[in-house]
């Protein structure tokens, strides 16, 4: 049985967790709604604080989709209950960010500005303190949305192994290659 799809859910004092005919699952708690189709065939059991993910057979699909739905529910509720944050650095020369309300301007190192349009669920900051890297900040209540807008962003410029410039998330380790090496005769 999936470790991860056995563990019961804990839902916190002020959170309300419903379960639609067509097994949607909408979470509502301090900090919003958030909404999440669940498949047809994954049991979902509400008792009193807790909900349990069950699966009807031991099918590799159910088994792969056992795990999966409880770790979106989980994701829900502490979205809704604390909400999630995302720092990103842009590494390079010249890289500049700045963000005007939900529109994010970046500079990283194109002839062009790059400019790249936040859905209105999350909110973004950029900041530029002086002797650091410019840092991108995505915070909001869907972890999913948080991760899908970093990687477009991310994919605007990717971190190159030699130098390390590039877009990378705050506190990650890039894996650096040696550069050419002089023939020794």
């Amino acid at each position: 049985m999936s470790r991860i799809g056995k563990k019961p859910i804990v839902v916190p004092a002020g959170v309300t967790m419903t379960v639609g005919a067509d097994n949607t699952v909408k979470v509502k708690g301090p900090k919003g709604e958030l909404a999440q189709k669940v498949d047809a065939d994954i049991i979902i059991k509400q008792e009193d604080n807790t909900i349990v993910v069950e699966r009807p057979t031991e099918q590799k699909r159910h088994k792969a989709m056992h795990g999966l739905y409880r770790a979106l529910l989980q994701n829900m509720i502490v979205g809704v209950t604390e909400g999630y944050k995302l720092d990103m650095e842009l590494v390079g020369v010249g890289y500049k960010a700045v963000a005007n309300g939900q529109v994010l301007e970046l500079s990283l190192g194109y002839s062009h500005s790059i400019y790249l349009e936040i859905p209105s669920e999350l909110k973004v900051a950029a900041e530029m303190p002086k002797g650091k890297n410019p840092t991108v900040s995505l915070t909001g209540i869907d972890k999913q949305l948080i991760g899908f807008v970093a990687s477009k962003i991310r994919s605007l410029r990717k971190v190159e192994p030699y130098k390390g410039k590039g877009v990378r998330f705050v506190g990650e380790t890039i894996r650096r290659k040696a550069g050419k090496s002089a023939s020794k005769k």
